[in-house]
């Protein structure tokens, strides 16, 4: 009853084969989305009106290059830093 068969043994290894498969093939379609994603959004982005269009605008995300103030320690914008107001201070404005 219990015991061990040739049957169980074939089915026990279909079931593994069958979530092998059923991963794989999740992760398959998981990867394509993401693919179609970023190409989307690269393609947006290239449009004119680029990236202040659509959805692509809420998930662009803009960053900006930083600099550290010599004098004051502070890390400021590289373009468009204004006068920290102490002496000797790199950046005018």
């Amino acid at each position: 009853m219990l015991g061990f068969s040739f049957q169980k043994l074939l089915f026990t290894i279909g079931i593994i084969v069958a979530i092998w498969y059923g991963f794989k093939w999740v992760g398959r379609k998981q990867e394509i989305r993401a693919k179609e994603a970023k190409d989307s959004l690269r393609r947006s982005a290239a449009e004119p009106g680029g990236a202040g269009s659509g959805a692509a605008s809420s998930a662009a995300i803009d960053a900006e290059d930083m600099v550290e103030c010599a004098v004051c320690g502070a890390f400021v914008a590289a373009k468009g830093a204004r006068h920290c107001g102490k002496d000797n201070c790199p950046f005018q404005g």
